[in-house]
């Protein structure tokens, strides 16, 4: 347990201390048919994780990406992104739309595609993105319906 304590304090120091594009970290809200907290952290200079934890249906989403960043369009500050990550999602099933009142629990891969512009003048990121799922188990199925909008405060 000492060793696995460990290694995770030096993985958060070497994640914490890592370059980012225009920011290291950002958090703030996501709204779109799932609403919710999205944190994005960068690893290296065009590479971020973001998680995000998001409300729908009666129910809870955990989702984990693994984005590249570039520039898009050469202007400073708006950026492009792109990844790939994984989900699961627990809804209690009270929701009539879905035409049985089962609890479901699902776990799915995830795509991800962006804009983001990070102002110079506040410490804020607007982003505009497609998130398409696909669920491996309960509930199974593609949802293509996975788009938001975030605002975030970066540092």
């Amino acid at each position: 347990m000492k060793k696995i304590s460990i290694t995770i304090l030096i993985s958060f120091f070497a994640f914490a201390y890592g370059s980012a594009q225009d920011y290291n970290t950002g958090i703030g809200l996501r709204g779109g048919f799932a609403n919710g907290i999205t944190i994005k952290h960068f690893v290296s200079d065009k590479a971020a994780f973001e998680g995000i934890i998001a409300s729908r249906w009666r129910g809870l989403e955990l989702t984990a990406l693994y984005e590249i960043h570039g520039r898009a369009f050469n202007t400073d500050r708006l950026n492009w992104y792109a990844g790939f990550g994984g989900h699961v999602g627990f809804w209690d099933g009270k929701d009539t739309r879905w035409g049985d009142d089962r609890a479901y629990t699902v776990i799915g891969i995830d795509g991800i595609l962006g804009l983001e512009y990070n102002f110079l003048e506040l410490p804020i990121n607007l982003s505009v993105d497609w998130k398409p799922a696909f669920n491996l188990f309960g509930y199974s199925g593609f949802w293509g319906d996975g788009g938001a909008l975030s605002i975030r405060y970066i540092f």
